[in-house]
């Protein structure tokens, strides 16, 4: 009757096949819950709520604080060895909670709706980082490495897919039920549709099979948190990412917040940015997969990680000092561009964590991993939180100005910057970016090529993209002129950097 749950000495190829088909429809019904439950849907409801700055940075923080329990949970997962059941069972209660929080509003009074929501998302987490910890080592053991990159590929663009349809669905649903009913049951039925996709996901998991968990040498818990800190490979990824984890932790907490309360945008616009940040995310998945397998992930992260923090600096000129005729362009700007990058961080940062933690000993690492991240990702929005509201009232002008000296008669005045309140904070991520991408430079990777090379592959590959979405002329004669130049200077560069390159055993056999 349960052995289902039991894990297998050994998995052949057709056990492998079916467990990644079901871990890719896994990761489309779990990214429907975090779309739903989590990011803008979450910041407006605290913001009917009444929440403040420092509010939502704690909501914010409650997700990665929960990571403490991957402690206690690596050695449970140590004693019992039966990750499938672990995951099962804590998941099922982690996402049963959010079912409750749907039901909220119709057994808590208004004044303590937001504690109570707060305290409901806290056991979330909680009970989900032990699932998460037994998950992550299974999630390492059962794809092979030789697919891993393809597969996670192909699960991070039907997952975002998925998720952005869903999401642009469910804030212009909201806008229009706004109109009709009080919104807090329109914010409840969110919650339940993402509780009830969680669960649909771990149905999922439950048929992905489970090989036996390697045996791990015997040691205390404090060695096997501290082994990924000795060992030298490691440790500079995991400063790199936590690093990148507060940056971004720093900032994006507030750009629903800014979307809503600054610039006064509807869900439904809120959410098309999102849609299309994540669009793109998509469309450039594969693009970078096909770098990084040719250069190698950290030469991507090299050009992605500043191209995404470089975002920040565009978020205050959206309002000078108001809201502009261009502060919609400039908004889908941001997000394009940071939907570009995200899908190389993202994927590639996954690689790279995956394949740095020695099999067999998947949990203890990419534990190790979750908690600097999670720890960096609950001081990051605390602090911006009162960084906002200790910001709130002050401003920065910087006004051009040209005028007549004698007769101090101004003749013309421009506003350059003007910055307040969330400005700040988005500048601030932006400095907290720019020593992430100095961290990045300590990471080490076998077979890693010349960035200016994945720099010059990068714009190749847009311009083919280009040419085989357009058919205009002109689109093409203004694309040419930097990309054969930069192709031309390119040629020397790939095959000098080829040579230079391991050739794989299985391709030396298949010429052989």
């Amino acid at each position: 009757m349960f052995n289902w749950i039991r894990p297998q000495n050994q998995l052949d190829e057709r056990s492998v096949d079916k467990g990644l088909h079901n871990l890719l429809y896994e990761g489309v019904f779990g990214q429907v819950m975090l779309v739903l439950t989590m990011g803008p849907f979450v910041v407006a409801y605290a913001l009917h709520l009444g929440a403040s700055n420092k509010t939502i940075g704690l909501l914010a923080a409650v997700g990665p604080m929960a990571q403490i329990v991957q402690i206690p949970a690596i050695y449970l997962l140590e004693r019992i060895r039966m990750r499938k059941l672990l995951v099962t069972l804590a998941g099922g209660l982690s996402r049963a909670s959010l079912l409750i929080v749907a039901m909220v509003p119709l057994f808590v009074p208004t004044r303590l709706r937001l504690a109570a929501i707060l305290i409901l998302l806290c056991a979330h987490f909680g009970i989900g980082a032990i699932a998460q910890c037994a998950y992550n080592s299974w999630f390492r053991d059962v794809i092979p490495e030789q697919r891993m990159a393809s597969f996670l590929a192909s699960r991070l663009t039907w997952a975002t897919l998925v998720g952005a349809l869903i999401s642009f669905l469910g804030g212009a649903a909201l806008d229009f039920v706004k109109t009709h009913m009080d919104p807090t049951l329109a914010y409840s039925a969110l919650f339940a549709i993402g509780g009830t996709s969680g669960l649909t996901a771990l149905c999922f998991l439950a048929r992905t099979p489970e090989p036996v968990m390697p045996r791990a040498e015997h040691a205390s818990l404090t060695s096997l948190l501290t082994e990924p800190l000795r060992d030298g490979r490691y440790r500079p990824l995991l400063v790199f990412l936590g690093w990148w984890v507060f940056a971004v932790n720093f900032a994006a907490p507030f750009f629903a917040v800014y979307l809503i309360s600054r610039l006064g945008l509807s869900m439904t616009w809120v959410l098309t940015l999102s849609v299309t940040s994540q669009l793109f995310n998509v469309l450039f998945f594969g693009l970078w997969g096909r770098l990084s397998e040719r250069f190698g992930n950290k030469a991507v992260l090299t050009l992605c990680v500043p191209l995404f923090f470089c975002t920040f600096l565009l978020w205050p000129f959206t309002t000078m000092p108001e809201r502009h005729a261009f502060t919609l362009p400039i908004l889908f700007g941001i997000h394009i561009i940071a939907g570009i990058a995200t899908a190389g961080v993202a994927l590639c940062a996954s690689n790279l964590t995956l394949k740095a933690a020695p099999y067999g000993k998947g949990a203890a690492y990419l534990a190790v991993n979750s908690l600097v991240s999670g720890l960096a990702a609950t001081i990051a929005p605390l602090f911006a939180g009162f960084a906002a509201d200790a910001f709130e009232p002050y401003q920065l002008k910087l006004t051009l100005s040209f005028l007549n000296w004698r007769t101090e008669q101004t003749n013309l005045a421009l506003r350059t910057l003007d910055l307040k309140g969330l400005d700040f904070v988005f500048l601030a991520a932006f400095a907290f970016g720019l020593y992430c991408s100095h961290r990045l430079l300590a990471v080490k990777e076998e077979g890693l090529v010349e960035d200016r090379a994945t720099r010059q592959a990068f714009f190749g590959e847009m311009r083919r993209m280009v040419r085989q979405v357009s058919t205009v002329a002109g689109m093409r004669q203004v694309m040419a002129f930097p990309f054969i130049y930069l192709t031309t200077r390119a040629t020397r560069t790939f095959r000098s950097a080829a040579k230079t390159l391991p050739v794989p055993a299985q391709d030396t056999e298949q010429r052989q």
